[in-house]
């Protein structure tokens, strides 16, 4: 199931319990599976669409399945390097996999329970923990080293240039050095009192590190020495309450050409020139997942569970599915012909590209999809479930 979160932080309670060890922030969090749910009761929410009927007109292949632990409650992806598949679970193993059949090459333990990962590279593999802990291994699954951050970490790291790239919970971001995890630089800013708590992570193009923020900001910061290049707005705060005024950037952002784009919950969509960020085009639009580009489309799960492709020259609609309705879908896969999206019953949807009509389904292991989908070096493509199922599939 895919979980979102709104966090406040309340210092009084944090000073009280400061003397309890650990001097973590305490936060109140409020479930926010349905976004139109927070404070009613679920049995009272309205209803997920039930699956549409289908005229299956690709065939959808299973190339392999394995499984490699329970996610519990964080979000994890693979990551794939070469010809091997990097997969991590909540209870701290770490398995390697052949790329091509599935096959086990090495499964070990992380030693904690991680809630973030995993980030690879060449001969690394890095994960994080809920005490913000970075762990890195070299592709034997020895321990190389580990590194401390300033709060746990969410989302996966990212290896990049001889760099290991974090995020951790409260928005700062560090550049470890890949060799040892010494920190070569760390970018913060301020945030909101109310955020949505999300594996939010970065990007990483060209030697740029795109990232978005509570407040609805997207910045571009030199991999090399973590100095801010351009700052832009993806959306602005409105509403007179502050979980109106929620307007976080969701997702990753995406690198096509030369624009990047973001979306952010309860703003819009917006696309920006990757040189100096300059906005090219924006449009109102709230996601929980986030988006994905191909070459003359950008894609969009929005947060009532429709699928949206837009013109990238201006934004314009080009198609709009609506039968997914709060089925907490995946953030689209651009993936040739077909646009994919996976579901909270673990249904991996394919659309077709250009009117978004359903082409075809296949079923994972029931329990939910809250991670994108990822790219296959032989043209196929991953999906985890939260039950710790990991599927390649492909329908070329």
């Amino acid at each position: 199931m895919k979980r979102v979160f709104l966090t406040v932080a309340l210092l009084s309670a944090a000073l009280l319990l400061a003397g309890c060890g650990g001097g973590s922030m305490v936060s109140n969090t409020v479930d926010a599976i349905n976004p139109m749910n927070w404070f009613g009761s679920r049995s009272a929410a309205p209803e997920m669409a039930p699956l549409p009927a289908l005229a299956q007109s690709v065939a959808v292949k299973t190339l392999w399945q394995a499984n490699i632990g329970n996610s519990g409650q964080a979000i994890f992806a693979p990551a794939v390097v070469g010809d091997s598949v990097y997969a991590a679970a909540s209870d701290g193993s770490i398995s390697r996999l052949d790329a091509v059949s599935g096959r086990q090459l090495w499964r070990i333990s992380a030693g904690e329970r991680l809630t973030g990962g995993v980030g690879a590279g060449v001969g690394l593999v890095a994960v994080g923990s809920g005490r913000g802990e970075v762990l890195a291994f070299d592709g034997s699954g020895t321990a190389l080293w580990k590194a401390q951050v300033s709060s746990e970490v969410l989302a996966a790291p990212q290896v990049a240039e001889g760099l290991v790239v974090v995020r951790s919970a409260d928005g700062r971001i560090f550049g470890l050095d890949a060799k040892d995890g010494k920190r070569k630089w760390y970018y913060q800013r301020s945030t909101p009192a109310l955020t949505v708590r999300s594996p939010v992570g970065i990007s990483i193009y060209d030697g740029v590190v795109y990232a978005g923020f509570a407040g609805g900001k997207l910045v571009a910061i030199s991999l090399a020495s973590g100095a801010v290049r351009w700052e832009a707005t993806v959306a602005l705060p409105r509403g007179t309450t502050e979980l109106e005024r929620v307007t976080d950037v969701i997702g990753l952002p995406v690198v096509e050409g030369r624009e990047v784009c973001a979306v952010a919950y309860q703003g819009r969509i917006g696309c920006f020139d990757i040189s100096n960020g300059q906005a090219l085009w924006g449009r109102e639009l709230s996601s929980t997942s986030g988006l994905a580009l191909d070459v003359s489309y950008a894609y969009v799960s929005d947060d009532k569970g429709a699928v949206l492709a837009l013109d990238r020259s201006g934004g314009t609609s080009l198609w709009r599915q609506d039968k997914l309705r709060l089925r907490n879908l995946s953030a689209p896969y651009a993936y040739g012909r077909e646009i994919v999206v996976a579901d909270i019953q673990g249904y991996v949807h394919f659309l077709a590209r250009d009117s978004g009509a359903f082409i075809g389904r296949a079923a994972t292991d029931g329990s939910p999809v809250s991670t994108n989908p990822v790219r296959l070096p032989n043209g196929g493509f991953l999906i985890q479930t939260r039950n710790g199922g990991l599927y390649a599939f492909s329908t070329q």
